[in-house]
Order: C-alpha cells, then structure tokens, then sequence
C-alpha cells in the first residue's frame, strides 16, 4: 500500500455506497474486538466510524491486526460487503455493511489516552481535558459542535456577502482606549514604553469604515478583554461584527432577525422560535416586569429546543459610577443619544440641554437576548463630533485626555461622516445554545479555563530576561 491511495480515499460515512467494491480508508482505531479466527474493529474518521473484519486465512495480515490498539492511525483496503440481515446495525449510518480487509499500514502508533475519548467526557474533570485538548477534540460530541460552529460562520458570511457587505479584516495591534473592560497590553521592541493593546473590540475602526464609504462592513472577529471570566466569557471571544451607513435602528434590528431565524431553520430545524417577529421591550420595561436586561422568555425552561429571541431597547445612556464620582456610559460613548424632541436644535443648544441631566438620557442603544443571554448589542451611534465630544468630557475626561485618546476618531468625523450604526452578536454564546452545551468552551476549539489558563500550551508563561531587556521592561520583585 502507498500513500497515492490518500487522493483515492474514501470517507467511512460514504462506504455503504461501495457495496461489492475495494476502497481505501483511513483514520484512527476506535476499539478492536478479537473473536478467534476472527478480528474486528471500527475505524473512525471525522465523518463517522465502520466496522471492518480481518480473516485467518491471511496469517500475516491477522497478526498485524492482533497488535492494532485505540487510537492508532492506520490505512487499510478492504471489500465493502452487506452485513448479515441478523447482524445490521440500524442505529449506526453505516450498520448494514463491513469491510474485509486484505491490507492494513500502520502510520502512527498512539499511547493509551489519559482519558475515554469514546463518550461525552461531561465526566471528566475539565481542566484534564483542557490539557489534552487535542484528544479530546476526537470525542463525537466535539466535533459535531466544531462542525455547527464551521456551518453557522458559513452562513453568516453568504448571508452577509449576499447582500452587498464587505468582509474586512481590522487591526489586532492597536491602541488603548477605554471601553468598558481592561485591555491587554502588547509592550513595544522599538518604542519602548509605549505599548499596543488588543482590540476590545472593532468600535472604532469600524466607525472609521463608514468614514470611508464602506457602507456596508461585517467581520467575523477575536475579541479580546482582560476581565473575569465565567461560563459564557472568555479573554478572547469571537463575534459578528455589523456596521451600516444611513440606517434606522429597524434596518439593523429586522435584518439581525431575518440572519437568526435562517441559522435556525437551515442548521438546527430541531429548534422552535417562540415567537416571531422577536419581541422588543424596552431597558425600562424588562427590568420592571424582570428585574433583569437579559431575561429567560421561555414558556416552558426545561426545554433546550425552544429559541426565544428579544430585543431590549432604549437603554440609559449614562450610568453613575459612586466609586469614581462621576457619569460613565452604559454601552460605549459612541452611542447615539436619542434627540426626538431636540432634532430641530443645533449642536450647541443640544450639548447644553444634555449637560443638564445626564440621568435622563436615552440611548439609541439595543441588546439581543437570547435564552436568558446576551449574546449581542449594537447602537446608532454619534455621528456628530462636537456633540461626541461631549459625551466623553460628561464622563468626566479633560479635554486634553479626549484629545490624547479620540483625537483620530473625531479628527475623521470632521471629514463627512454618514449617520450609521450597526451591532455586534457573538458566536461562541449563540453556537453554545444552538449545541444545547453548559458554558462556551465546549464550543471553542482550544479555550482557556475559567481563570484564564491554556493549560495544553501552559500559558501565561514567563518571558525570560532577553525578552525583558528587548523590549525595556524590568519585573517588579514583591
């Protein structure tokens, strides 16, 4: 046998299409079962598993069988035959038929796994399973979620490409601006003590699309924030990013829907929506009626194949932050503040009237719920620099700060902004739900624990003293 037969490779899943013909298979050994004369075992690949045969009459190729172990990967020729009626397996795709044998190569022998890798692993501790994340990933309920998660990204992007939007990568190295959550900084080896900082998200850079004439951008984007983490939160996390030029939040909260309920219905048609169209309520609203921005609107909450989507609007834009006296947003400061009673006014009169009460004011600001989650949000955001700039200094900035930290943003917004908005679902929280999975990493295919640890490449680590020196740091010994 040679490796020419890999262009000739057939699939397990497809072998019951080969009945009475000799193809080639590879992939792993799943379990072997010896029955005297006769050795059987199962080979698996991604798309599934088969049963093959080896017979006596082949002394050679019977003990080379014999000495077959789980996990070892091999090429084998063999015969497709029906199975015995007797003997069928109808809960297995390919249950009706086997493969004889007459060749077997063995490419790789495989240590006994540190664990079962034949079940749902639920049972084994977590942090064992991080550290052979590439075993694990063999696991069948692993692959499946890493093949919805595949399915779902494809679909957003035709969807999104489909309807004239641009799929553009923004940078990972940029700058520190504050957003919400702490960034993790990148030292610099020529600038030294300055540093970058991995994008929190797109925000800006997207803005600076519409700036462009994109009109219409989306991106399929890490996203990376040092903050706790939890079982739907990771340090790094991906999303839907979704920008438009011209658009009302309607525009942007109808074509959110009509992307979902296709995910739904073409992936996972298992699943029932509660209610369409998705229901809005507003902050004010759910959190009377809820207590909460993020509620369950299930009927029925033992039920993992019912879908129950929600808008949340109209949101606070600013929110009192005691322990730093002083007005911070509860989105982003980019977030359009709803002016239907101020449209006629011009800029400087709106500046004064929302410096009067900054409690007051309404966002045009909107989360997507799903299932008691959060698992998007999005804003019509300022377009107005003079207007922006007073967003940032109700929040307490100088203006000399809003200078050091915006001054790119609004410098661009001085050169023809469209109105715009957009909104930013993410994937790992919506392909965890659609999966019926408890947290996020089992839908990620090497995530970090749940204080932030990649335990399979031992990360954080430490940087040694060359390291430190290129790039002018020296540690702080406590």
């Amino acid at each position: 046998m040679t490796t020419m037969q890999f262009s000739q490779r057939v699939m397990t899943a497809a072998a019951p299409k080969h009945v009475g013909k000799e193809i080639f298979l590879a992939g792993w050994v799943d379990v072997r079962r010896d029955h005297g004369k006769l050795i059987f075992f199962d080979l698996r690949d991604r798309s599934g598993k088969v049963q093959l045969v080896v017979a006596s009459d082949d002394e050679a190729l019977h003990k080379k069988a014999e000495t077959l172990r789980p996990e070892w990967v091999v090429g084998v020729l063999g015969v497709v035959v029906e199975r015995p009626e007797k003997m069928k397996n109808t809960e297995s795709p390919t249950g009706s038929i086997e493969v004889q044998v007459r060749d077997i190569q063995v490419y790789a022998e495989s240590e006994t796994p540190p664990f079962n890798l034949s079940g749902d692993g639920y049972d084994i501790g977590e942090e064992h399973r991080m550290e052979f994340r590439y075993l694990d990933l063999r696991r069948p309920r692993m692959l499946r979620n890493m093949e919805l998660r595949n399915r779902v990204e494809l679909m957003m992007r035709t969807f999104f490409a489909d309807r004239g939007f641009l799929e553009i990568e923004t940078p990972v190295l940029s700058k520190s601006t504050p957003e919400g959550a702490r960034d993790y900084l990148v030292p610099s080896r020529l600038y030294h003590g300055k540093f970058y900082a991995l994008p929190q998200s797109p925000q800006q850079y997207k803005q600076l699309l519409m700036v462009a004439g994109v009109e219409k951008y989306f991106q399929i984007v890490r996203c990376f924030r040092d903050e706790d983490t939890r079982g739907d939160r990771q340090p790094e996390f991906t999303q839907l990013d979704v920008e438009m030029s011209f658009v009302t939040q309607d525009n942007i909260l109808e074509l959110i829907e009509e992307l979902y309920v296709n995910i739904v219905e073409k992936l996972t048609p298992e699943k029932r929506i509660s209610e369409r169209p998705f229901p809005r309520m507003t902050y004010k609203e759910v959190m009377e009626k809820y207590g909460t921005d993020k509620p369950d609107m299930r009927k029925d909450k033992n039920d993992p194949n019912e879908l129950a989507f929600l808008f949340v609007v109209d949101f606070p834009m600013f929110e009192w932050k005691e322990s730093e006296k002083r007005w911070d947003a509860v989105h982003h400061p980019f977030t359009k503040i709803s002016d239907h009673d101020s449209a006629a006014k011009n800029d400087a009169e709106f500046i004064k009237e929302i410096a009067q009460d900054p409690s007051a004011l309404v966002a045009e600001q909107y989360d997507f719920v799903l299932n008691g989650y959060e698992i998007g949000g999005g804003s019509i955001r300022e377009h107005r620099p003079e207007v922006l700039k007073a967003v940032f200094e109700i929040m307490g900035n100088a203006q000399e700060a809003v200078e050091e930290k915006f001054g790119h943003l609004l410098r661009a917004f001085r050169y023809g902004v469209p109105p715009h908005g957009g909104i930013a679902p993410g994937v790992d929280r919506f392909v965890m739900l659609l999966a019926g999975e408890p947290n996020i990493r089992e839908v990620i295919a090497f995530p970090k624990t749940g204080d932030g640890r990649d335990l399979m490449m031992n990360a954080p680590s430490e940087a040694n003293e060359t390291q430190l020196a290129e790039l002018g740091l020296q540690l702080r010994k406590d």
